[in-house]
């Protein structure tokens, strides 16, 4: 994490006169973050990095533009929420206003009680699975970089080697790791990197 510090009272727009925001003493300090998340919307989950953050918002870079509208809700990877409304968005920068005082110190410590994995990001796109019994259409509940969730009405074995594909996802090739009544755990043999699924996931939110 790099700690270079800023004063602002929320990310502001590029461009904008920083000199005459940091004469607001009592504007909490900013602090630059690297921190993967992702952003809940009416209109699905999207990835995002968290760039910067204070008390009273952050500012996020983007792989796309987030829809406009209430109740936005930022989560972070161990699973805090933050309610944020957009206050500017320029191409793959986003600045958005805490609708309540957030805890900066834990934004930034980011505790959790269990090992960090990859963000999932819950979907609901139609899909198809082939393995050497045949095709069989699915719906993708949740993806990760590693790897998705679907539902299905084939019974697959553990360790099963299937190929996943849909609209916005190239056929990936993956192994079955848990099933749970109609629901499958895939884990993919070639790990997605973070930009690429962001735009995956967009595509995937078009596919129901």
């Amino acid at each position: 994490m790099r700690d270079a510090i800023r004063q602002d009272e929320y990310p502001a727009m590029p461009g904008s006169d920083v000199a005459g925001v940091e004469e607001q003493r009592s504007s909490p300090r900013l602090t630059l973050l690297i921190r993967a998340a992702k952003v809940i919307t009416a209109e699905g989950e999207f990835l995002c990095v968290i760039r910067d953050a204070s008390e009273t918002g952050i500012s996020l870079r983007v792989f796309h533009p987030l829809p406009q509208g209430a109740d936005i809700v930022v989560e972070l990877q161990n699973g805090d929420r933050y309610l944020a409304e957009i206050v500017w968005q320029e191409e793959e920068r986003v600045g958005m206003r805490f609708t309540a005082p957030a805890d900066i110190s834990r934004i930034i410590e980011s505790p959790s009680r269990f090992a960090k994995r990859s963000i999932r990001l819950n979907v609901d796109a139609r899909a198809v699975v082939t393995s050497l019994r045949g095709a069989d259409n699915v719906v993708i509940r949740n993806i990760s970089q590693q790897g998705a969730s679907i539902e299905c009405r084939t019974r697959y074995a553990i360790d099963e080697r299937v190929k996943l594909k849909a609209r916005g996802l190239a056929e990936t090739s993956a192994k079955v790791r848990w099933r749970k009544d109609s629901m499958v755990g895939l884990a993919f043999e070639d790990t997605y990197q973070f930009g690429e699924l962001a735009r995956i996931v967009r595509m995937l939110g078009r596919n129901n």
